[in-house]
């Protein structure tokens, strides 16, 4: 990417802001305090009951959703001189991770092991509310803030981590699916407005029609 690029504003970015809140909203009315509906303890239970495998193997990828990654993805960004960036990842991250305590304390539920029978808990048992997850919901606005920036493969690196904090959360026994989806939700959503708020490179019509070319030559 060029230092030269200029910065917009997509107003697809606002549409994910309305649907990231909106998925977060139609996530909470189900939770409740003390009970999980069938339909989600099943969907727990197809992941937390897969089998065991050494714990490293589940602990590295599960910390890509730590507060910790913000700062490195920030001090990442600033080694490569792309300052917007650095902002809105450090925007995103810290209000995300802020916003996402606020909503624990709106929408009271235990962690897994304390509604369900026979939940495997893999590490450290797990204290505290359980939705939103902060684990997704980080990783998740840091992944959307960075999407722009990134090159392709930087883009699948981006999707894959959201996918691997999403099911190892579940995996290790510290949260549920409502939990999850409600967090990547809201992560989706701080993603979005951090977005409108600084700007995104615009497009560069030299890489669109690269792509356009790159297709034609598939289908033919």
């Amino acid at each position: 990417m060029t230092a030269g690029r200029r910065i917009e504003r997509r107003p697809t970015d606002l549409i994910w802001l309305v649907a990231g809140t909106l998925v977060l909203l139609a996530c909470a009315q189900p939770v409740h305090a003390d009970r999980v509906e069938p339909l989600e303890a099943d969907a727990f239970r197809l992941i937390n009951d897969l089998p065991s495998v050494p714990f490293p193997i589940v602990w590295v990828p599960m910390q890509l959703g730590n507060l910790l990654v913000v700062p490195a993805a920030v001090l990442a960004a600033l080694a490569f001189r792309r300052w917007r960036l650095a902002g809105g990842l450090a925007l995103a991250g810290a209000g995300v991770y802020a916003l996402a305590k606020v909503v624990k304390h709106f929408v009271l539920r235990g962690r897994p092991s304390g509604l369900l029978d026979d939940v495997t808990v893999r590490g450290a048992a797990p204290h505290g509310l359980g939705f939103v997850s902060g684990h997704i919901a980080v990783v998740t606005a840091l992944a959307y803030v960075a999407w722009p920036w990134l090159p392709r493969w930087g883009r699948w690196a981006a999707g894959a981590a959201v996918a691997a904090v999403f099911l190892t959360r579940m995996y290790v026994g510290a949260h549920l699916p409502l939990d999850m989806v409600g967090g990547a939700a809201l992560g989706l959503a701080v993603g979005a407005l951090v977005r409108l708020l600084l700007g995104v490179p615009a497009r560069d019509p030299a890489d669109d029609a690269a792509a356009t070319a790159d297709d034609t030559r598939k289908v033919a």
